[in-house]
């Protein structure tokens, strides 16, 4: 069994970023129990928000959510500025083999990347996690879908178990069939009877932006988690799902 979170926190700030969250949603991910959790638009520096704010945590975003609960994390350095840097992360309760960052930027406007990571499941199989954030235009979309199938094929054993998880703003849904046709992995709600989920705006989430495919799992439950205490940190909300190897675990 492996439970899987997707989250994109926003820079640690509220909507409108109005107030630093990150100690709440630290909270809220624990709570989740997740063994792996990727992360989208993580501030891995910023130079001047602990002078502005006075319970910013120091170091980098990943390693103050993932301390005592995910002792593996990997981060993607995507976009870079004076102040500092963001990208994508995943922690993890396995030892990550090998991580490797990919820039899929459309232009120049647009820092975007894939982040791949190999994990150890106590030594018995290794799952392949690639972590993404896509463009908001049509033309990079489709770009950078094209670059993760390509890349998937190229770098990836066609019979390894896989997930890819991250914010794809991928509204119209146009991914799910070329993940399918060519890639045979499919989305964890649709797996479960539903579309995508909805994930955005995280108040009223009406836009499916956020997903979670996956590749050799059989889904066993999916969740979008909103209201409650998850009200008003991101302005996505949080995706997790818990999951089974279709295939016995082999020694690697």
């Amino acid at each position: 069994m492996l439970t899987v979170a997707t989250y994109n926190i926003h820079k640690g700030f509220s909507h409108f970023n109005r107030r630093v969250v990150l100690h709440e949603l630290r909270d809220r991910l624990r709570e989740l129990d997740a063994d792996i959790v990727f992360l989208q638009e993580v501030q891995g520096e910023h130079t001047r928000h602990a002078e502005h704010f006075h319970d910013y945590p120091h170091g980098a975003q990943h390693e103050f959510i993932a301390e005592e609960v995910w002792p593996h994390c990997a981060y993607g350095k995507n976009a870079v500025y004076e102040a500092g840097h963001h990208g994508n992360a995943i922690l993890s309760r396995f030892p990550i083999v090998q991580s490797l960052n990919m820039d899929v930027s459309a232009h120049r406007f647009e820092s975007r990347g894939l982040l791949h990571c190999e994990i150890d499941l106590d030594g018995r199989q290794r799952v392949h996690c690639l972590c993404a954030h896509f463009g908001l235009f049509a033309k990079g979309k489709l770009a950078q879908t094209r670059t993760l199938i390509e890349y998937v094929h190229n770098m990836i054993p066609p019979d390894a178990p896989l997930i890819i998880a991250g914010d794809f703003n991928d509204w119209r849904n146009r991914m799910s069939r070329e993940m399918s046709g060519e890639l045979g992995m499919h989305d964890v709600f649709h797996l479960h009877g539903r579309g995508p989920a909805r994930s955005y705006p995280a108040a009223l989430p009406l836009l499916r932006l956020d997903r979670i495919y996956v590749r050799g799992f059989t889904v066993l439950h999916s969740h979008v988690h909103v209201g409650g205490n998850w009200q008003r940190l991101s302005d996505h909300a949080a995706l997790s799902t818990r999951l089974k190897c279709n295939e016995p675990f082999k020694t690697t």
